[in-house]
């Protein structure tokens, strides 16, 4: 019999003043069974790096065609795309042609550092595309945090991120690889 998924009850706190949002969002977020604490945390930091009221997260590993968090306008039209890890270069060409932008997470250290060397290349026609680095420093130290019921709270200035629950502190220092034009 397959494994179920986990589920994650999170009360998100955000205070972005690089965007001027503050906000809490109840999230209820499924683990998939081969995904790590890591993935998971740095899917919940993507949110609130990016928080907005019509901001979704999506059936994710379960889905090849989703990406991890999307946000649709009131017409269903897809207006960002948000990936995590180390897309191939065709679900990067397929995800700018389909939304208004797109933001990747790569994670894993030299990994994803071999990933962009080998990619990068290939993404400067994609105008749309933002790539942001998160060092395995940063990850590991996340994926400590994960629990079944969380309450989050994540300040973002000057580009710096602290997420805290209770008395644990996590800073973390997304690192842009690729700008969007």
């Amino acid at each position: 019999m397959a494994q179920k998924a986990t589920i994650y009850k999170v009360e998100l706190s955000v205070s972005d003043m690089d965007r001027h949002y503050y906000e809490t969002h109840k999230l209820t977020v499924a683990k998939h069974p081969s995904e790590t604490d890591e993935r998971l945390m740095v899917r919940i930091l993507a949110f609130a790096l990016n928080a907005h009221e019509h901001l979704e997260m999506t059936k994710g590993l379960s889905t090849d065609d989703e990406p991890d968090i999307w946000q649709k306008n009131l017409s269903g039209e897809l207006e960002l795309c948000i990936a995590l890890g180390l897309p191939t270069e065709k679900v990067l060409r397929q995800s700018c042609g389909k939304a208004d932008k797109v933001i990747v997470y790569p994670y894993g250290g030299r990994t994803a550092e071999v990933w962009w060397d080998k990619i990068k290349n290939s993404t400067t026609r994609f105008d749309n595309l933002q790539v942001i680095n998160l060092s395995e420093a940063d990850t590991s130290e996340l994926a400590k945090l994960a629990s079944r019921a969380m309450k989050l709270q994540v300040n973002i200035q000057d580009g710096d991120v602290m997420v805290s629950v209770g008395d644990s502190i996590v800073y973390v220092t997304p690192v842009k690889w690729k700008t969007a034009a």
